[in-house]
């Protein structure tokens, strides 16, 4: 068994069309079993780095290495450990389900059986079996993303690429979508997803890097990301009582904490420091006001990005992909 933590290292990756830098120079890690999400606006560079790292792009400068070995210059032999799920399906309309799955697996080498019994497998995990003898093109967009992304599977491969995984299907299947990414983390398996919802890459991601017009502006974890941007912990607490009535004793008793009251009984306590809540409690409590709610504030992912970028969250999720260009999904 491969122990190994870092599954993906890119140093430098560098793509470039005719003088203009599509991606200019970025660095980061993938570790193994994680979500990494490259978060960023349609153009920003997202699919052009899935591209590079996946062989589908010539890397003008800079080195990948797969499992520590470098396959900057010869990616063939890293494809068969890879899943690539592009943003628009590569299936093919007129073979069913089945055929297309094993088609895939054909293409990775595996027996005839191990294909079939692959495909069956994949089909029930993604709730296709009714599907399995209707062909692609019959399929709803959100059935052909699902068999988009079972087809990137069929081979196990040590890691998923995942790029823009719910972009232009409805609500239900995106969930399903969300779900199924969900299962296949348990699973162990590592994966890494661009998108452009915020909220998909706070739900989903253990770490993410911000991407805008091909640089790297910020990389970490979800929760440090969120804690750098706090500055200030919050608590807002229910109170079975008018809080009023002890709001100067408390203010005695917690000198160092900010207090905003509000209405019906609701009060919200600000400090720089980390709070111990048993004292806050313990203090309502004896002076007959009963918590009934203790909730801890915390930022959004989105009001990160917006801090770090400057992009506001209408323009991320109004932007289309551009449709001209030396490559089309590399302008993503």
């Amino acid at each position: 068994m491969n122990l190994l933590l870092k599954i993906i290292e890119a140093e430098n990756l560098t793509k470039t069309y005719n003088g203009f830098a599509a991606v200019d120079g970025i660095n980061f890690h993938i570790n193994r079993g994680e979500i990494f999400g490259f978060l960023g606006p349609n153009g920003a560079g997202k699919t052009t780095t899935i591209n590079m790292l996946t062989g589908l792009a010539h890397i003008t400068a800079g080195s990948v290495k797969l499992m520590e070995e470098d396959y900057t210059r010869n990616a063939r032999r890293a494809q068969a450990l890879m899943g690539i799920v592009p943003d628009e399906s590569n299936l093919y309309e007129e073979l069913d389900g089945r055929e297309n799955l094993c088609f895939c697996g054909a293409l990775y080498g595996m027996t005839k059986k191990e294909r079939e019994e692959r495909a069956d497998q994949l089909l029930e995990q993604f709730g296709l079996q009714e599907a399995a003898s209707k062909p692609f093109k019959a399929y709803s967009k959100g059935m052909k993303r699902k068999l988009t992304i079972a087809a990137g599977l069929i081979h196990e491969p040590e890691i998923l690429f995942l790029d823009e995984p719910t972009t232009g299907i409805d609500v239900a299947f995106a969930r399903q979508i969300r779900n199924l990414i969900t299962d296949l983390h348990k699973k162990g398996t590592t994966i890494f997803l661009t998108t452009h919802y915020i909220e998909e890459a706070e739900r989903l991601c253990e770490r993410v890097a911000f991407i805008v017009q091909g640089n790297i502006v910020r990389e970490g974890t979800v929760a440090g990301l969120m804690q750098e941007t706090q500055g200030e912990n919050i608590i807002n607490f229910t109170l079975g009582g008018d809080f009023s009535a002890v709001e100067a004793e408390f203010r005695n008793s917690f000198p160092g904490y900010d207090i905003k009251s509000g209405k019906n009984s609701t009060v919200s306590i600000h400090s720089p420091a980390s709070f111990t809540l048993l004292p806050l409690v313990k203090f309502f409590e004896e002076r007959g006001l009963p918590v009934f709610e203790a909730k801890i504030v915390r930022p959004s992912l989105e009001e990160v990005f917006v801090n770090v970028t400057g992009i506001e969250l209408q323009k991320m999720q109004t932007e289309q992909p551009a449709k001209t260009g030396p490559n089309r999904k590399g302008s993503a």
